[in-house]
């Protein structure tokens, strides 16, 4: 074998002992039970403050690339980061609770990570309970998304909706091509928005309502990062490196503070 081709070898070894260690290493899905309510699954790693959580976005769960790539940014700084699958998600049951894993499942003022609707649920868990909040990092907020796009549809579409009691649209982030959404879900959205004003949507959110949720954080603190070519999920390789490193320079920022 040649220099070049045994250099090849120990570098894919490398990686198969990285993968295997990463898979060794995964934390196990646990379940909180509640009186009256659903179980509520989630992952768990323990570690020191301030902890992550992740929110992920409608029709998502805990498993995605973005949940797993933090978990693993975690563990490598010894950070506490939990993950879990809202209740009527993945591996979870029933209706969905961000404050219940605030107030139960982890301990200290968390940073929450919130990716999409996950955004959304991030900044009315920070307006009901600001203490256990350290930061907010929001991935594409859809902040009011569903009530505004609803909102926007002409008006036979709209009675259309509300007799057969559900809404299913367009989207290419599953194999249908399609997402479908209770009435009731939009009924409850429409007590819990964020913003204002309407803005403008197309099949996805855009970078406006960054702007718009930056706008009305009362912190001097706020940061923008805008990706030109990015897609709405932020799960590219580069993506997710920027995501890493904006939370490892909030950490570290926290943790100088304190």
């Amino acid at each position: 074998q040649t220099n070049q081709e045994l250099s090849q070898h120990r570098a894919l070894k490398t990686r198969e002992k990285q993968q295997n260690n990463r898979v060794r290493h995964k934390t196990t899905v646990q379940y909180a039970t509640r009186p009256d309510l659903p179980r509520l699954a989630y992952r768990k790693l323990k570690g020191k403050g301030p902890g992550v959580v992740f929110l992920p976005g409608y029709a998502s769960n805990m498993g995605g690339l973005k949940a797993e790539a933090l978990e693993e940014f975690c563990r490598s700084l010894g950070h506490s980061y939990l993950r879990f699958d809202y209740t009527g998600c993945g591996a979870s049951e029933g209706q969905m609770d961000v404050l219940y894993v605030l107030d139960e499942l982890v301990d200290g003022p968390q940073i929450l990570v919130g990716s999409s609707m996950g955004g959304w649920l991030m900044l009315l868990a920070a307006l009901a309970r600001p203490e256990k909040i350290a930061a907010l990092v929001g991935i594409a907020t859809a902040a009011d998304h569903f009530v505004t796009a609803f909102n926007s549809l002409p008006i036979e579409t709209k009675k259309e909706i509300e007799e057969k009691g559900s809404w299913s649209f367009p989207t290419r982030h599953n194999e249908e091509g399609s997402y479908t959404m209770s009435l009731d879900f939009l009924k409850e959205a429409e007590n819990h928005c964020v913003l204002q004003s309407p803005i403008p949507r197309d099949g996805d959110v855009p970078w406006h309502v960054s702007m718009q949720v930056a706008e009305r954080v009362l912190s001097k603190d706020v940061d923008v990062i805008l990706r030109k070519h990015a897609q709405h999920r932020m799960s590219e390789k580069d993506d997710i490196k920027l995501m890493v490193y904006t939370i490892d320079d909030l950490i570290d920022k926290l943790t100088t503070l304190v």
